[in-house]
């Protein structure tokens, strides 16, 4: 739950803007769904539950730990995987003016 903080802020500020996150949880809870809370807040992007690392998502996107992070772009191409912080939120802001940009065209 430590990215969750920054999660929801990155959410907030990217609004209107071609960016989506989803999280993939196996603790058995879609948290989306159930408007679980954390100690600083609701989780306000679409989150859903796999069941385990075995599950059909994990399977599909070979994870086997948490957070895994993968960064998409506008054409659902990985483009970083398991950045964090500053680094992570360059390459969202990076994608999006390259989306806007495409999206002008």
């Amino acid at each position: 739950m430590a990215m969750m903080p920054h999660e929801r802020s990155l959410v907030e500020e990217l609004k209107g803007k071609p960016f989506a996150l989803i999280g993939i949880n196996t603790d058995g809870k879609d948290k989306y769904e159930e408007g679980q809370k954390s100690d600083k807040g609701p989780v306000t992007w679409r989150s859903f539950d796999d069941g385990n690392t075995q599950g059909p998502i994990c399977r599909a996107w070979n994870i086997d730990s948490f957070p895994s992070i993968f960064v998409l772009d506008h054409e659902g191409v990985i483009q970083q995987m398991d950045c964090r912080g500053e680094e992570l939120e360059k390459a969202v802001k990076d994608l999006i003016a390259k989306a806007e940009a495409a999206a002008k065209k």
